[in-house]
């Protein structure tokens, strides 16, 4: 491997040219050198961005040939993800998978199975982990601030529900299973790495209350005799009509969990919500914690016999989050990577976790489609840590 890696995007927009700034540092140890999407005019922005000529293709299959490529990272939309994965790791490159790992738990014991065949190394896109608000919970938690973790609450508020996942290909079961598992991958996450352990068995209930219905499925926004009145209107992106007739993923739902060591979870996630904020209470036998500010505030909260009398009994603290979108994460997880390649240092996230979100998500879903019955987590293929 060359000391200055090469890297390869399939999927060029959106999340890609997010990472790809970051990716691109060709004084440093990185450099951007190829880019494969289905869209002309998203190549053409994406070689302008670039500025060194990048190589560019409609076929994926070009960038796994170049041996000039070391690296794949992949941001296509999710139905995507298992079939660009396992391309990529048979062609023996190394691979920085967006999340979520696959849309179903086969799909991502497959791509799991590859990747231990191959040698290389693959890395799923949890930022969320390297939030310094999310560092800092999980920094007071191992310390033991408030005792043995017992219990988890997690809301999630999808403002602007519809136009992050209504109007486009997230709206639909065959490319994204559920947002259980596409968006709420994230959140899942988040309560494995909190609290240290794998959700064990799940339980869930979850409708469309307010997304999806009778439209034509070729509807855009401006061409909508209701545009002037419609909440949900989209013009920037001229995307689909979100109440179109082919959605049929949930949008208002509620997981239980108990997790592998006995601790209880439970999971909202509303996607017509008046504002976006996601809020992490976890609960301990000397207290609990639990950011109020998705991007730098933490408050802790102790039981009476645990507190000093010279201290607050609420503690609250400030932390300084990065100013990109992502709170400074993008840019920490592509350093995580690119430590993982050179210097074989173990990344925050592990490929299993990725799985394992996948799983629970799989499982819930399948849950709220069938009565809320309870339903157990499959195992991993053995020999996966």
């Amino acid at each position: 491997m060359s000391k200055i890696l090469r890297i390869g995007i399939i999927g060029v927009t959106g999340r890609g040219e997010e990472l790809r700034k970051y990716f691109h540092q060709p004084k440093k140890r990185a450099v951007v050198t190829a880019g494969a999407d289905i869209s002309l005019k998203a190549l053409e922005a994406f070689k302008n961005a670039n500025g060194n000529e990048p190589f560019v293709t409609t076929d994926y299959k070009e960038l796994l040939k170049r041996k000039d490529i070391d690296v794949i990272v992949i941001t296509s939309p999710d139905f995507t993800h298992e079939k660009y994965a396992l391309a990529a790791l048979q062609a023996k490159k190394h691979v920085y998978l967006e999340k979520p790992m696959a849309i179903t738990t086969a799909g991502c014991d497959r791509v799991l199975k590859a990747w231990k065949s191959s040698g290389n190394k693959l890395l799923v896109g949890f930022n969320m982990r390297h939030m310094a608000v999310f560092q800092l919970m999980k920094k007071l938690i191992d310390s033991g601030k408030i005792g043995a973790i017992k219990a988890a609450w997690v809301r999630h508020f999808v403002g602007s529900g519809g136009h992050y996942y209504f109007h486009d290909w997230h709206g639909t079961r065959k490319n994204t299973t559920s947002l259980l598992l596409q968006k709420g991958s994230h959140d899942i996450d988040m309560i494995h790495y909190l609290t240290g352990s794998y959700v064990k068995k799940v339980a869930a209930f979850g409708s469309r209350d307010y997304f999806g219905g009778n439209k034509p499925n070729n509807l855009r926004c401006p061409a909508c005799k209701l545009k002037k009145t419609c909440l949900e209107v989209d013009y920037s992106s001229m995307n689909r009509c979100c109440f179109r007739k082919e959605v049929d993923v949930e949008d208002n739902s509620q997981v239980i969990m108990e997790l592998e060591n006995g601790i209880k979870a439970s999971y909202m996630q509303c996607h017509f919500a008046p504002e976006y904020f996601r809020n992490y209470t976890i609960i301990g036998t000397k207290g609990r914690i639990e950011n109020i500010s998705d991007g730098d505030t933490v408050v802790l909260k102790l039981r009476k016999k645990f507190i000093d009398e010279k201290k607050l009994k609420e503690i609250r603290y400030k932390v300084k989050a990065g100013k990109d979108r992502h709170y400074g994460a993008d840019a920490l997880i592509v350093e995580d990577f690119l430590d993982y390649l050179l210097k074989n240092k173990k990344p925050v996230a592990t490929a299993l976790a990725g799985r394992m979100s996948v799983a629970a998500g799989c499982a819930a879903t399948d849950s709220l489609r069938n009565g809320g019955k309870m339903l157990k987590i499959k195992k991993a293929p053995k020999g996966i840590k």
